[in-house]
C-alpha cells in the first residue's frame, strides 16, 4: 500500500518552497529529524525530488527556512501601542506573538527539541538559528542588538526562548498559560542578568569589520548548508 502524503498547511496553492516547508514540519510531528528522507518530503509537498533539491541543500536547511517564516510573521504583527511601554514588556509581547505563531507546531517542536538534546551537532546547529532569530526579536522590541552586546543579548535571549520552549511543548491550555507565566518569570530572571551586561562588555574583545564578516559567513553555513 502507498504511502499516506503528509498533510499540506500550506495547501496546494502555495509555492513548491511553501509546500516543502509545510510537508517537512507534518513530518517533523510525527518522528525525529534526523528520521526524515528527502523521498517522503518531496512526496509530501507533492514535488520532484530534482525540485527539493534546488529549493533546499538539506533538511536543516528547511527549517532554517521555517525559522525565517515564524521571524516574518512576528515582525509583521507589531503593535504600535507598546512604543512607550518599558522594554521588558516590549519583549513579552514579541516573544508571546512568537509562541502564537509556533502554536500550530507544537508537536514538531517538542520532537526537534528531544533530538537537540541527543545531538550536540545539531543543538549548535539550533543555537546559530535562535541565536540569529533572537536578535531580530530584540530589533522588534526596540532594544539595541548590534555588536557584541547585542549578540550577547541575542544568546542570552535564546537561551531564555529555550527554557520557556519546555514549558510550552507541554502547555495545553488555548490562551497559553503556563507559557506566559514562564515567560513572565524568565524575562525576570533575565533582565537580572542584563544588569551584569555592561560589566561583560566592557571586558569583551573589540571586533574588527574584517573578523566579523568571516564570522557571519561562517554562521550561514552552519545553519543554512549543514
Amino acid at each position: 500500500m502507498a504511502k499516506k502524503p503528509a498533510s499540506k498547511r500550506a495547501g496546494p496553492a502555495g509555492s513548491d518552497r511553501e509546500r516543502i516547508i509545510a510537508a517537512f514540519m507534518d513530518l517533523l510531528s510525527e518522528k525525529r529529524i534526523e528520521d526524515i528522507g528527502f523521498a517522503e518530503i518531496a512526496q509530501g509537498a507533492g514535488v520532484s525530488l530534482a525540485v527539493l533539491r534546488e529549493e533546499f541543500p538539506s533538511t536543516l536547511a528547511v527549517f532554517a527556512a521555517h525559522v525565517k517564516a515564524i521571524d516574518r510573521k512576528v515582525l509583521e504583527g507589531g503593535d504600535g501601542d507598546m512604543a512607550e511601554e518599558p522594554p521588558r514588556e516590549r519583549l513579552f509581547d514579541v516573544l508571546m506573538r512568537r509562541i502564537e505563531a509556533l502554536a500550530p507546531y507544537k508537536p514538531a517542536v517538542r520532537s526537534l527539541m528531544r533530538s537537540a538534546m541527543c545531538d550536540p551537532p545539531l543543538a549548535l546547529a539550533l543555537n546559530c538559528l535562535a541565536v540569529r532569530s533572537q536578535q531580530w526579536m530584540l530589533a522588534a522590541a526596540g532594544i539595541d542588538a548590534s555588536g557584541p552586546r547585542g549578540l550577547l543579548r541575542a544568546q542570552g535571549l535564546a537561551l531564555l526562548f529555550a527554557r520557556v520552549l519546555r514549558t510550552f511543548v507541554r502547555d495545553d491550555d488555548e490562551g497559553h498559560a503556563r507559557t506566559m507565566a514562564a515567560l513572565d518569570r524568565e524575562l525576570g530572571r533575565g533582565a537580572r542578568w542584563a544588569g551584569l551586561l555592561d560589566d561583560l562588555c566592557r571586558f569583551a574583545p573589540r571586533w574588527r569589520p574584517r573578523r566579523r564578516y568571516r564570522d557571519e559567513d561562517r554562521d550561514d553555513e552552519a545553519a543554512v548548508a549543514v
